[in-house]
């Protein structure tokens, strides 16, 4: 097989362009306020302009080696004060620019874990709310995690339990600024003090509001304390392709100290060629995104910031104060940010509620259950959500009139006992296939087939053990992620 065989024969421009959009068609939309997860839109067509120049302008550079692209050190640089200033960072902070919140994540239970080499069998603490990142990184870097329940009703980390899961073999306990799932702030500050007491390194996930807490502080003097200003806390992640409105994929990890960051910092002169030198997992990677985000954080500037902070913020409260009047469905937790998260009683299941609102034009995202934690609905505000909130609101009530008539999906239990009976560890190709059969994501051939409506296998999804969730969506990812052999 030559290099060549498996292409057609070149395409000129134009063809290109329309082959792209044609694969784009069937994308959610990254722009208008209706993907209500994964994108964030500022509503600004300056901003979006701006960082599309830079991104292009610089998508050629190489961050790996600084001093071949100056440029692109002295912006990174630039970005890491920014953010050290909106999360009161100490005199001789320090900080890296990487690809996104995962490995901001991972770089910081990097540090943490060999900052002590001594421990053999290190463990973090979590709440059970911390992002699946911090387990990614888990199973990484060999790694224990050791989940600690948050309070059932506010769905914050509880501080004496957290306190109380620190043992001789901890090396990191973490916070979010908010949770994800339900967007709440955990109490940093004695969770903080608690890690520092017993000489252990504490992080805050912030990065999904790392961009826009700071600038609400001012109109909401009540907000929980979650900065470098909590003693304690000695990391920080905050990702810039979130709020701060620029392209993927940028995020910014702090230290509060060089020190404290130097043992996620990778050297290697073990072969005969260059010396490698990085700050990030990554070796080469384009300027392009980094450029792209210094770019738009220094075109909007702080105070325009401010004001897309408060109007997502007050599109947020707006919704959650519709939410009370929609029968069937409520707030799973008081939102401390621009999250959303809802739950439903035994009329209807939250992942009907999504299917009605795709079908009126919004993705909205469903949450399977954990622990004694319901299944919820999230929902991401962008300041280009805001003009849309009256419709949402009304879209929402809609769906779960329509949820509430259809019922709850219902399911059969001898679907469940089936599958319960799989050991997840020791699945193989057959087993795969049918558990794939099993969740409805077969069709004809065995090729991979989603249907229209996604409750029915969100909510047997739902009824199975994380473990083997897991497992059937490998499979299905696996399946997916293989080329077309046609």
């Amino acid at each position: 097989m030559t290099p060549l065989s498996n292409h057609q024969d070149p395409m000129r421009v134009e063809q290109v362009r329309a082959a792209l959009e044609k694969m784009r068609a069937h994308d959610l939309p990254t722009h208008g306020g209706r993907t209500l997860a994964y994108v964030y839109d500022s509503g600004l067509e300056s901003a979006d302009a701006v960082g599309r120049e830079a991104l292009a302008s610089f998508c050629s550079t190489n961050g790996l080696d600084p001093t071949a692209f100056p440029s692109l050190l002295q912006m990174e640089n630039d970005l890491v004060a920014v953010a050290g200033n909106l999360v009161d960072a100490p005199d001789g902070f320090a900080g890296v620019a990487t690809s996104g919140g995962t490995e901001s994540i991972l770089l910081a239970v990097l540090a943490a874990r060999d900052s002590q080499p001594a421990i053999g069998a290190p463990r973090m603490v979590l709440p059970t709310t911390a992002h699946a990142a911090f387990h990614k990184a888990a199973h990484y870097l060999g790694v224990e995690v050791v989940p600690v329940a948050v309070d059932p009703q506010t769905k914050r980390a509880l501080p004496e339990a957290m306190a109380a899961a620190i043992d001789d073999r901890t090396v990191l306990v973490v916070a979010s600024a908010p949770s994800y799932a339900h967007g709440v702030i955990d109490p940093v500050k004695p969770i903080a003090a608690a890690a520092a007491a017993a000489g252990v390194r504490c992080h805050v996930d912030a990065c999904i509001g790392g961009w826009v807490l700071p600038y609400l502080r001012a109109s909401e003097p009540h907000q929980l304390p979650w900065t470098f200003a909590c003693e304690g806390v000695t990391s920080i992640s905050l990702d810039l392709h979130k709020y701060a409105y620029t392209p993927k994929g940028v995020s910014i990890l702090l230290h509060a100290s060089a020190e404290l960051r130097r043992t996620h910092l990778f050297a290697s002169a073990a072969w005969p060629g260059y010396t490698m030198l990085n700050t990030t997992t990554q070796s080469t990677k384009s300027g392009g995104p980094l450029a792209a985000a210094w770019a738009v954080v220094h075109h909007i500037g702080a105070e325009r910031y401010a004001e897309l902070a408060r109007t997502a913020r007050t599109a947020t409260i707006e919704l959650a104060t519709a939410v009370s009047d929609i029968p069937g469905l409520s707030l799973a937790a008081q939102p401390d940010s621009t999250l959303l998260s809802l739950m439903t009683d035994d009329s209807c299941d939250v992942f009907t509620i999504s299917d009605e609102m795709l079908t009126r034009g919004w993705f909205v995202q469903p949450q399977m259950r954990f622990a004694d934690l319901p299944a919820t609905l999230h929902l991401t505000f962008s300041a280009a959500t805001a003009r849309s909130s009256g419709q949402i609101a009304r879209d929402l009530a809609a769906s779960t009139t329509a949820a509430r008539t259809a019922g709850p999906v219902t399911v059969p239990v001898e679907l469940v006992s089936a599958a319960g009976g799989i050991d997840p560890s020791s699945l193989d190709e057959p087993t795969f296939d049918g558990l794939l059969a099993l969740a409805g994501l077969a069709g004809e051939g065995g090729q991979l087939a989603l249907p229209d409506r996604m409750a029915p296998v969100n909510a047997l999804l739902d009824a199975l053990p994380p473990a083997l969730r897991e497992a059937l969506l490998i499979g299905f990812i696996d399946r997916l992620t293989r080329p077309s052999t046609t």
